[in-house]
């Protein structure tokens, strides 16, 4: 069912505006008009949402909240479209995924999807776009702003143009044969939207991948040793193996697939950083993220 009620902490969830700065705008100015239950909690509709969006940007711009309340909705829009235009365009951008997400809305996601891949190109839409709204995503999973719905529903489709394009790109013969890189994603890993954005850039330079996804068994990765190419494995932590767990995550690593020999595991994701030094061998490494480890692989391409 398409969410069609929102409370004044969902509003300050996604916009960013506090709820009580909420409160006193509707009081000063009459912004937003909710409905309100008998025992008078606040109920906002879709076109609050959004307004309050439109709102939260043009503030973001510069424009001071006594003068956006002196204009009409429709006056709004066209001055969000105008700024839209000329600058801050990710973040109208990633105000209009919001509305996507929450109205479970396919038509609007590929409409600001479209834009930004004629503007910026793949790499660009999901450094620029899809990253930060991504990050904002888990914080409104955290406050149950969104439920599981919402999150498949978005993920889905960014996972759709990872695959598009990465499909693209599996034509083509890697430039560097001696060397591959294993990704996959630990047991009982599910998130692979990082993982897979950078198999996209790999096998853009020339490298030569396997990708084997979410939830490997470590026992199955020794395999890819015993191949003439030379093996770096690289695994994306979101949310297993739990902070408790990653020390021994990696010396199993290092006992059931290194196994003495100079294999090196990359590991990147939101948990990763958690890793302690002293946990890591001398052949694991923590990046910090996905554009640290293309500043580690040579551009085969241009080579």
């Amino acid at each position: 069912m398409i969410k069609s009620k929102f409370s004044i902490k969902d509003l300050e969830n996604l916009s960013g505006i506090k709820a009580h700065t909420i409160r006193i705008w509707e009081k000063r100015y009459g912004l937003l008009s909710p409905d309100r239950t008998d025992t008078n909690i606040r109920n906002y509709d879709l076109e609050s949402l959004q307004k309050i969006l439109n709102i939260s940007y043009l503030r973001n711009v510069g424009i001071k909240i006594s003068a956006i309340a002196d204009l009409t909705k429709e006056e709004i829009d066209s001055q969000v479209r105008s700024y839209a235009q000329r600058n801050n365009k990710n973040d109208h951008a990633i105000q209009e995924l919001k509305l996507a997400m929450v109205n479970f809305d396919q038509q609007m996601f590929q409409r600001v999807y479209k834009s930004s891949l004629d503007e910026f190109g793949f790499s660009g839409v999901f450094y620029n776009l899809f990253v930060p709204f991504l990050e904002e995503l888990g914080y409104l999973w955290q406050s149950k702003t969104i439920n599981l719905a919402h999150e498949h529903f978005i993920s889905h489709l960014i996972k759709q143009k990872l695959l598009i394009n990465l499909e693209l790109l599996q034509y083509q013969r890697p430039h560097d044969q001696e060397e591959v890189y294993i990704l996959f994603l630990p047991e009982n890993e599910m998130h692979d939207l990082g993982l897979l954005f950078l198999n996209y850039e790999l096998l853009k330079r020339g490298c030569n991948t396997i990708y084997l996804g979410a939830s490997m068994m470590l026992e199955s990765l020794p395999f890819f040793k015993n191949k003439e190419a030379k093996p770096t494995y690289i695994t994306y932590i979101t949310v297993q193996p739990t902070e408790k767990q990653l020390p021994s995550f990696l010396k199993q690593f290092d006992r059931k697939v290194a196994n003495g020999d100079d294999v090196e595991l990359w590991v990147l994701g939101q948990l990763a950083q958690k890793i302690k030094e002293k946990d890591l061998k001398h052949n694991q490494k923590v990046f910090k993220g996905i554009s640290e480890v293309i500043e580690r692989i040579p551009d085969l391409i241009k080579a």
